[in-house]
């Protein structure tokens, strides 16, 4: 491959690529198992791109938040969302979860996630958990293919 030519990780190695969307289909199935509605599972894609700075990642999952049920003044306040009152309980847990998960900050992480368990079963808490490992390994592999973002024309 010459330096000119683009890399895309994803298109390097089909069965890896295969792999990692069974994966995912695995964890939305354990979230449509432990109960967790699909916008809570967007807004958590969300805001984990959005710390990553994803934003082949984020351009799908904002669109597919919106389709799910996920409100423009929730996406507007979105990295501002522990200062709200728009978010429900299960909404902040998950969104704990995914900063937590995200960020790994040693000196909170336990405490995020003991404050976030307080809400959720045990089925959600884990579900959560794999749902942010999952987007955040998607995270990466666009940012390393540098997938890109194509303007929309109007509408």
């Amino acid at each position: 491959m010459s330096t000119h030519e683009h890399f895309f990780l994803d298109k390097s190695d089909p069965a890896s690529w295969r792999a990692i969307n069974a994966f995912s289909r695995k964890v939305a199935a354990a979230n449509e198992e432990a109960d967790i509605p699909r916008s809570i599972t967007e807004l958590l894609n969300v805001r984990v791109s959005q710390i990553n700075g994803c934003a082949y990642c984020l351009n799908m999952h904002v669109r597919q938040a919106r389709e799910a049920g996920v409100t423009d003044q929730q996406l507007a306040v979105l990295p501002a969302w522990r200062d709200t009152q728009v978010f429900s309980p299960l909404e902040r847990s998950a969104l704990t979860i995914a900063e937590a998960t995200t960020e790994l900050d040693h000196s909170t992480l336990h405490q995020d996630l003991t404050t976030a368990r307080e809400t959720l079963t045990d089925k959600q808490f884990s579900a959560l958990q794999w749902s942010a490992i999952a987007i955040n390994a998607f995270n990466r592999i666009s940012i390393l293919s540098g997938h890109p973002v194509r303007a929309k024309r109007s509408e």
